[in-house]
């Protein structure tokens, strides 16, 4: 991808325990891909560790950047806390010639498509709500009111799933792994992405 030429911003949604963190991490193994490292002001589960997968920042920060326009998208999730993605990631993607990676909830993806209509939207789809209830228990991070809360919220989620340009139904990790990687390589096959490399070859022909 030459420098000039906009990212390619891939968007993965998909309600809590579907996987979606898993499968970005197999989209990343491509060469060209670069991750969008959330805010949120939500404190840090066991495990987690800020500039992985997100930075933790208070809330009067995340007000500041809010106001300052910093953000390509922001949402305020359970009602509690808010999560959003910094615009300067879409900076370092175009300065790097790299293609952008955001794992974002649905209102997110909403407001990215609407500022990036050539944005390419997947969502990671449990296999049943039985599976997924079964995951959100194996993490042992949730009472049951808080799984009975995100249980809910997938399948409002869920209802969401045509606004999105590609499904996968995370049952088969290894397939459904195959099924995102195969996604971005596809995209980035297409000749809207690929015009300014076949005319540079086109002209090598004489033409």
């Amino acid at each position: 991808m030459s420098e000039e030429k906009e990212p390619q911003v891939f968007i993965v949604s998909g309600p809590s325990g579907s996987g979606k963190s898993t499968l970005v991490e197999k989209i990343l193994e491509l060469p060209g891909t670069l991750l969008s490292v959330s805010c949120t002001t939500r404190p840090p589960r066991k495990a987690e560790s800020g500039g992985k997968w997100y930075n933790f920042i208070s809330e009067a920060e995340f007000e500041r950047m809010k106001q300052a326009g910093e953000f390509l998208e922001y949402a305020q999730v359970f009602g509690k806390h808010w999560y959003g993605t910094p615009r300067r990631w879409l900076d370092e993607a175009r300065a790097q010639g790299l293609d952008l990676v955001l794992e974002i909830d649905v209102q997110g993806a909403a407001q990215i498509k609407k500022k990036l209509p050539a944005a390419i939207a997947i969502f990671i789809v449990p296999p049943s709500r039985r599976e997924l209830e079964q995951r959100i228990r194996a993490r042992g991070q949730d009472s049951n009111e808080e799984i009975e809360r995100r249980l809910d919220r997938a399948r409002q989620e869920l209802e969401h799933y045509g606004e999105y340009d590609y499904a996968v139904v995370n049952e088969e990790k290894e397939r459904a792994e195959r099924e995102v990687q195969s996604i971005v390589l596809g995209a980035r096959c297409r000749v809207a992405r690929r015009q300014d490399q076949v005319k540079r070859i086109l002209k090598s022909f004489g033409g």
